[in-house]
C-alpha cells in the first residue's frame, strides 16, 4: 500500500499551534533529522525507550549520545535543515523550541520475554513488529499519562524498516490507548541521507545493528 505519510503528518500538524509530541527515539543519529524536522512546529520531548537494546553498555552509550545531541541542538538553535530536506513548510508562525528528554525505564527482560518463540525470525519479520509494538505502546501510554497531544517515533527514518508496518502499529495503538498518533516517513526527501550528514557534523556514534542480541548476531 503506497500511503503518503509525509502528507499525513503535514495535514495533522498544519492547523495546530505548537502541539506537544512525545517522540520515541532509538538513537541520536536517527533522531537528528526528526528533531530538526519537528522542532519549529511542535514542542518535542524525546522518550528514549529501547528495551530491545540488550547490551547495557550499548544502551548507555546510545543514551549518552542522545543527551549530547539534544544539548547540541538546544545550543545551536539557529541551525536548520537544507531546504531540499524539509518535510514541513508551513506559512503560519513557527517556533524555535527547546527539546526535552524524558527518562524511560530500561527493561531488556521485558523485550526478551515479549519475543520468546521469535528468536529465529529474520530481520524485518514478526519479531521486529513485536518490538515496534512494545516501544510504541509504552510511548503512547506515557504520552497519555502526561498529557501530550501526540506520540510518534523516529523508527521510520531507517531505510531498513518498513514505514507502513510501523505506522499501522502506531495507528492501532492510538485507538487502543486513546491518544493521537503522528504518522511519519522520515526517510523521505533525503531524510536518511541528511541524518548521516548530521551524524558527521555532530560526530555521533552510529551503531551498525538495531540493538537486540538477535540483530547483533
Amino acid at each position: 500500500m503506497n500511503l503518503n505519510y509525509v502528507l499525513q503528518m503535514n495535514e495533522i500538524l498544519k492547523d495546530r499551534s505548537n502541539p506537544k509530541i512525545l517522540l520515541q527515539s532509538c538513537c541520536a543519529p536517527c533522531s537528528s533529522f526528526c528533531l530538526l524536522t519537528l522542532r519549529e512546529v511542535s514542542n518535542i520531548t524525546v522518550y528514549y525507550y529501547n528495551p530491545n537494546i540488550t547490551d547495557p553498555a550499548e544502551y548507555d552509550l546510545r543514551y549518552e549520545e542522545q543527551k549530547r545531541l539534544i544539548n547540541e541542538f538546544n545550543t545551536d538553535l539557529e541551525f536548520k535543515l537544507d531546504k531540499g530536506s524539509q518535510q514541513i513548510n508551513f506559512e503560519h508562525e513557527c517556533y524555535v523550541n527547546q527539546i526535552d528528554l524524558l527518562d524511560a525505564s530500561y527493561e531488556p527482560d521485558l523485550f526478551l520475554e515479549s519475543v520468546k518463540g521469535y528468536e529465529d525470525c529474520p530481520e524485518r519479520g514478526d519479531r521486529c513488529s513485536i518490538c515496534f509494538d512494545l516501544r510504541l505502546r509504552e510511548t503512547a501510554l506515557k504520552a497519555k499519562e502526561l498529557g501530550y497531544d501526540l506520540f510518534a517515533t523516529t523508527l521510520t527514518l531507517s531505510p531498513l524498516k518498513n514505514a507502513h508496518i510501523i505506522n499501522a502499529i502506531g495507528e492501532k495503538i492510538s485507538k487502543e490507548v486513546g491518544i493521537e498518533y503522528l504518522p511519519t516517513d522520515f526517510k523521505k526527501k533525503n531524510g536518511y541521507k541528511e541524518s548521516i550528514e548530521l551524524s558527521k557534523k555532530y560526530n555521533l556514534y552510529r551503531q551498525d545493528y538495531c540493538g537486540c542480541v538477535f540483530s547483533k548476531n
